[in-house]
């Protein structure tokens, strides 16, 4: 027989056992649901992250208080929290490193407000926009771009004007059929007069980027009020990859005599890169591929056990069959070849199911934590169809060993 015929036998003989020979293929298609889902899940949810590291810029880094932020633990002991970063420590290290490095671009922002309503034109917000002051860099650094208006002028910049930027978001809400340049909207008991409208970024990873953002000067972020001191973020950026590492190690030494670290002594801050993020989540999605791995491992064997009953239980049905084909001059391997092929049939027909269900479910999974990318992770369905013909080989080859054993004369007595 050749190859296709083998491939028809073998669908016939799958038609004939029905229900049985789908709840098999289930169960495989369960196991490669499960691990194709979980990878295309983390995959998807990695390209969105990898989205929003590049707002920081591939050709950047950010400065930030060493445990101010969040108070990390080594090997369950506390580890020691330092100052925040004041604005003068800031500034001064915006002077030294831009005489420095004249190449390099810091831009200095602080948060203002995460939670905060915004009127105009007797309408209002919701009560979740973001109040964030920044300096000339600060568009730059984050990528945003504006679609109306204006950045802020030196002169507003150095006085505290009463000047914002809006997102997306509070223009539709507060006005939606004009242009909201040169409006007033009121906030954290100020009015602020509209210069600028950013560019619409859309939700990433839960997030909402610019869409809430209200912009102001630095210097008026350091006039509103609040009940705790500021908090002031740093952002470094070069337009040459190359000059990276230099630029940190730049970086670093200015930041140290600004924060009067002595010798000797660790550094009182953290820099932070999209290269250190991205290796901070491949390691983290590491455990879970492992772990989805396992799970997927587990439910492959428990389908590779039942397809080898089913396929010893077809064995033994068709006893007199393999006979009258041993007969008529069917050799050993070619009645081991017919076998193994059902049993891969089987696997394959059970996997292309569960890769198409996974693929779907992963991405399901990643839309719901935000992510905008539908992926095919050609990878894992190149893994996953190679997982299900070795499944069918090793669950085939006990039943089709045996199937090739038995004698014509005693399988043709066979009843």
């Amino acid at each position: 027989m050749s190859f296709l015929e083998n491939i028809r036998e073998a669908l016939r003989s799958i038609s004939g056992n029905l229900l049985r020979t789908i709840l098999t293929a289930l169960i495989v298609s369960i196991g490669l649901m499960a691990l194709v889902g979980i990878l295309t899940a983390i995959d998807a949810m990695r390209s969105s992250i990898g989205d929003t590291f590049a707002s920081l810029g591939a050709n950047a880094f950010e400065i930030k208080a060493k445990g101010y932020s969040n108070r990390f633990r080594r090997g369950g002991v506390q580890g020691k929290q330092y100052p925040a970063l004041s604005y003068l420590q800031a500034s001064l290290y915006k002077k030294e490193l831009s005489r420095r490095e004249p190449s390099a671009v810091v831009g200095l922002s602080a948060f203002i407000s995460g939670a905060t309503e915004i009127k105009a034109n007797g309408q209002k917000t919701n009560p979740n926009m973001q109040v964030v002051a920044g300096d000339e860099n600060y568009l730059r650094i984050q990528s945003y771009t504006l679609t109306q208006g204006r950045t802020f002028s030196p002169a507003e910049l150095q006085t505290g004007a009463n000047v914002a930027i809006i997102g997306q978001e509070m223009k539709d809400k507060l006005f939606p059929s004009q242009s909201p340049v040169g409006q007033y909207i009121y906030s954290l008991g100020r009015r602020f007069q509209v210069v600028g409208l950013l560019e619409k970024s859309g939700s990433t990873m839960g997030g909402s980027g610019a869409d809430r953002l209200l912009l102001v000067p630095l210097e008026t972020g350091n006039q509103l009020p609040r009940q705790g001191a500021l908090t002031y973020d740093v952002k470094t950026a070069t337009t040459t990859a190359s000059a990276l590492a230099f630029l940190q190690s730049q970086a670093t030494g200015v930041m140290r005599a600004v924060r009067h670290d002595r010798l000797g002594q660790e550094d009182s801050f953290d820099i932070e890169s999209p290269d250190s993020l991205t290796g901070e989540l491949d390691s983290l999605t590491g455990k879970v591929q492992v772990g989805g791995g396992l799970v997927a491992f587990i439910t492959l064997l428990g389908a590779s056990i039942a397809l080898m009953n089913i396929m010893l239980v077809s064995v033994t049905e068709r006893t007199r069959e393999i006979g009258i084909r041993k007969a008529l001059g069917a050799t050993s391997r070619q009645v081991r070849l017919q076998f193994l092929i059902e049993a891969i049939v089987i696997c394959v027909m059970g996997g292309s199911l569960g890769i198409l269900l996974g693929i779907g479910m992963g991405n399901g999974v990643a839309v719901l934590a935000g992510s905008k990318s539908f992926l095919v992770p050609w990878l894992w369905v190149g893994v996953g169809l190679t997982i299900c013909v070795t499944v069918g080989l090793l669950a085939g080859s006990y039943p089709a060993g045996k199937a090739a054993a038995l004698d014509p004369i005693e399988s043709l007595r066979y009843e």
